[in-house]
């Protein structure tokens, strides 16, 4: 693959190359995928039943979303620009026994082979490490079959945010390596929301990911986009 391409920045594949090793150890880096992993697939699930549906997860990394999509009884596509992480996912299957096929390629590439072939499209936790995070948006939506359900999640871009994603989990808890992000690359729920119009998709629900440091506990809540938040789109039938 060509990943010097403008919808890949190499320094963020670099940076979660270097960590793919630790990609499924909870106690790593990591911790904090594993810990929203579940309200991620919740959140899915019960908006979009997961079970035989066609699934793409852009942005899947080690397959932490992607295990447990399958898990659930999707037919998973995950697809990613970093080696190292799809080599991790791919060996992770040999202990978790689940079927899912991984490429390495970017959202842009699969929408050109697979135009409107998937019922649910997930990417999260993708679209702050791109540098044009609207053509990836507008790639899901060409991936998605109309009717089907989109899952973008990011982090907000406001004092708040950099308080707590960058200072706070990076470098006072150490929840995170320090660089994992660039503040600069946040996105306003305003900004996702207007590249989701442009794209064809109408907007659907959206929840904040709330973290507190004193429970160690991850938690939805609706009413609080400020920092990490995810929604749901729709493609027009």
């Amino acid at each position: 693959m060509n990943s010097s391409n403008n919808h890949v920045d190499p320094q963020e594949i670099a940076k979660f190359e270097a960590l793919a090793s630790r990609w499924w150890d909870r106690n790593s880096e990591f911790k904090p995928l594993h810990d929203i992993n579940p309200l991620r697939a919740n959140f899915i699930d019960e908006l979009s039943p997961v079970a035989g549906a066609r699934l793409a997860d852009v942005g899947c990394g080690g397959g932490i979303l992607s295990e447990a999509m399958a898990q659930r009884g999707a037919e998973v596509t995950g697809i990613d620009m970093g080696e190292a992480p799809l080599a991790v996912a791919r060996t992770h299957l040999e202990e978790s026994g689940l079927d899912i096929d991984y490429r390495q390629c970017t959202a842009e590439q699969l929408a050109s082979e697979q135009p409107a072939h998937y019922d649910v499209v997930s990417c999260l936790e993708m679209l702050e490490h791109v540098p044009d995070p609207a053509s990836v948006v507008a790639a899901c939506a060409e991936l998605a079959k109309p009717g089907a359900s989109l899952y973008f999640s990011t982090i907000n871009r406001n004092p708040k945010a950099f308080l707590f994603a960058v200072v706070g989990a990076e470098h006072l808890l150490k929840l995170l390596p320090a660089g994992t992000h660039e503040y600069e690359k946040f996105i306003k729920p305003s900004e996702l929301a207007a590249w989701i119009r442009a794209a064809g998709l109408q907007m659907r629900e959206m929840t904040g990911l709330v973290y507190n440091p004193i429970t160690r506990r991850y938690r939805l809540n609706e009413r609080d986009v400020s920092v990490n938040y995810m929604l749901r789109a729709v493609k027009p039938s």
